[in-house]
């Protein structure tokens, strides 16, 4: 039994010693100097530039009471849809429809004054023509009826600013909306100077978000479209990016520009507007514009490729004799996790080292090898190690 199995630990040692085993510890049978090498080729890139935004209504409208008195009726809840002309708030009414029917019984009695100061006008014209008075008492009289009828009229005033008050003691929807906060409960003393409003009706049917572009995308915008105004109307659908990370599943549209460039930030104002049927944006959240684009014949290496030192980057690229150069790159900040796309320091035709940058230096000679030749020597380095790792339990089992 102990001869069976020495024999087997001898026969997969020789197995492993035929993969190039032993000697190499371990490591693949590369050269010191063979790396995956791959030569630069354009093609089309799908980018996207983000710009951080604020979500607000259509139309956000802080409800506030014009009269003062306690809250006697609540209406609505916290986020309730309301339509125009809805009933949302009841202030207590009592002064205020006594105050009507105070003023409406100040115009009926102007009312009959102005009567009896007109028939005593018109009697005094009777009497006038048959010289019974002389014009002074007609001038008097004349005088009596219009002084009445200006009490009229300031009378039928007061009635309908009374009238106009018991209104304002029920605060109604402006337009459609959803309902904001509610700090104001029944019994709550409220008025006109009442520094919180007493809700907000926010008309979120479509949604407007603002985000800011640096002057420079501006300029380029509006050179490649011919205007500002017309690059507004070729803008691409854009995308709103939610606080949790998700798209919003519908597409928004660019449609306005600010005239003027914020002297501090050096960006211009903008606001696409996107529509909310199912109500899932809410005024005064905030996102991120997710603007798309397509760059031709862009320059896309993995980002494996690439040496970041601070803020800097840089690539090995391979010469003809085979020497690689620490050369710098400028990459586009926006990327997808795997790719960097090169705006500078790489030409379609060049050369450059995918993996295992870590080991190189600047004019160190190597021997490229095509990324399908490093699998396919990774993969037998992977074999390599399996079968060691077979050995070393054998061994281990076996007492050796």
């Amino acid at each position: 039994m102990k001869k069976t199995k020495i024999l087997l630990v001898a026969a997969l040692a020789a197995v492993l010693a035929s993969c190039g085993g032993g000697k190499s510890g371990g490591k693949p049978n590369f050269g010191d100097n063979e790396y995956a090498v791959r030569t630069v080729q354009g093609q089309d890139a799908n980018l996207q530039t983000t710009y951080p935004a604020s979500i607000k209504g259509v139309q956000d409208v802080e409800i506030r009471p014009k009269v003062s008195g306690f809250i006697t009726k609540l209406c609505v809840k916290e986020g309730q849809s309301v339509k125009a002309g809805q009933l949302l708030f009841v202030i207590d009414n009592v002064t205020y429809a006594a105050a009507v029917r105070q003023a409406k019984a100040s115009v009926n009695a102007a009312k009959a004054q102005l009567n009896t100061a007109t028939l005593t006008y018109n009697n005094s014209q009777k009497l006038f023509k048959n010289n019974v008075i002389g014009s002074y008492e007609l001038q008097s009289t004349k005088n009596a009826m219009e002084s009445a009828a200006a009490q009229l009229a300031q009378a039928e005033a007061a009635y309908i600013s009374a009238k106009q008050n018991l209104n304002f003691c029920f605060v109604t929807s402006p337009s459609n909306g959803v309902v904001g906060d509610l700090p104001y409960r029944v019994g709550a003393l409220v008025s006109a100077s009442s520094q919180q409003p007493l809700t907000t009706v926010s008309n979120n049917s479509t949604m407007q978000v603002y985000f800011s572009m640096t002057e420079k995308d501006l300029l380029e915008m509006s050179k490649t479209q011919g205007g500002v105004h017309a690059a507004v109307e070729n803008y691409p659908a854009v995308k709103l990016q939610l606080a949790d990370g998700s798209i919003y599943e519908h597409p928004g549209k660019v449609a306005t520009v600010s005239g003027v460039i914020d002297p501090t930030t050096g960006t211009v104002s903008m606001r696409a507007d996107f529509p909310n049927p199912e109500h899932v944006l809410k005024s005064g959240a905030s996102g991120s514009i997710v603007v798309p684009h397509v760059a031709s014949s862009a320059v896309i290496i993995p980002q494996d490729a690439v040496v970041q030192v601070q803020d800097k980057y840089f690539v090995y690229v391979v010469g003809k004799d085979n020497k690689v150069k620490y050369t710098p790159v400028t990459v586009n900040p926006q990327n997808d996790g795997k790719n960097y796309i090169i705006t500078s320091g790489l030409s379609v035709g060049d050369r450059f080292v995918v993996n295992g940058v870590s080991s190189l230096q600047d004019g160190m000679d190597i021997k490229p090898l095509t990324e399908a030749q490093y699998a396919e020597k990774l993969k037998k380095t992977e074999q390599l190690g399996e079968a060691q790792g077979d050995l070393g339990k054998l061994k281990k089992a076996f007492g050796k």
